[in-house]
């Protein structure tokens, strides 16, 4: 019987998953500073949901109000990031954001890079979901480019490090500096090549945030709390010289990954990814020409 057990054990938790992935062998958090948030950002909504102590910025949702943050300046390319912790227990509905977008400057016609935990169920993990918009969603035609994936921890139980890098050639996510997803520059039509900004939030997304919407956002467990440290804008501002270079993420050069890399990224992929649009019979590929 305890062999039976132990077998079991090692088939429900193979040792390779407690370990976590491989290592990605660079680091690219380690090349750009840290600052604090009134360095680099101010609040855009839900003031009164907002706080900061000790260098750590909280912002919640409840009955009455989110909250969300913007970067003080606009971005043509960078290594944009910020450590996150999310709230336990009953969170369907509610989404924690970390992302770059133009929506204010292209109203309908935005493009946008997002990173966002969509809340749960006790007895389910969160999702973190990747996504790429780009020229809009206003035409009632909406093209997300979601990629989806269970992580290799809790991200309630500590913070972790969450990062987008977007340059000229290419958008790679990471976390903890292992990327997750590359998506590369294939057509100038499925990839943002307008500035934007850097935001964060918390809000009510109960229609479609915790599978498809069939959980909603139950205001008995309010408030609901994301916190946000080791903010990080590796960035070439818009208005910026034409000469600046975007951190790299990677140690092969302007872009790309090196062997090691995609070796962790695969890894992700291979036991945490949960869904991927290019592999959804539900989407018209006509749309989505880079699958």
């Amino acid at each position: 019987m305890a062999l039976f057990l132990s077998l079991l054990l090692i088939f429900m938790f193979p040792s390779s998953n407690a370990q976590g992935p491989p290592s990605p062998g660079y680091y690219p958090s380690s090349k750009v500073g840290s600052i604090g948030f009134n360095q680099g950002f101010r609040n855009l909504w839900g003031p009164q949901h907002q706080n900061m102590d000790q260098g750590s910025l909280t912002i919640w949702l409840d009955r009455n109000s989110g909250s969300g943050y913007k970067s003080l300046d606009a971005y043509q390319s960078g290594y944009f990031g910020a450590a996150v912790k999310v709230q336990s227990g009953y969170t369907a509905g509610v989404i924690t954001s970390f992302y770059l977008s133009n929506n204010e400057a292209h109203p309908g016609n935005h493009d946008e890079i997002d990173i966002e935990f969509l809340g749960t169920t006790p007895d389910k993990p969160y999702v973190l979901q990747t996504n790429v918009y780009i020229k809009g969603s206003g035409d009632g035609n909406i093209i997300g480019r979601e990629m989806k994936f269970h992580l290799w921890f809790d991200p309630t139980q500590n913070f972790h490090n969450y990062a987008i890098l977007w340059n000229p050639n290419e958008i790679i996510f990471f976390v903890d500096d292992v990327p997750i997803r590359r998506y590369p520059r294939k057509i100038d039509a499925t990839f943002p090549l307008r500035p934007m900004w850097v935001y964060g939030s918390i809000w009510d997304a109960s229609s479609w945030a915790t599978e498809d919407g069939k959980y909603k956002a139950d205001y008995r467990y309010e408030p609901f709390i994301g916190r946000y440290n080791n903010f990080k804008l590796g960035g070439c501002r818009a208005d910026g010289p034409a000469s600046c270079r975007p951190p790299s993420g990677s140690p092969v050069g302007s872009s790309g990954l090196s062997s090691q890399q995609y070796a962790a990224m695969e890894w992700v992929q291979r036991n945490y990814k949960v869904y991927d649009y290019c592999h959804d019979p539900r989407r018209d590929h006509n749309l989505i020409p880079e699958c």
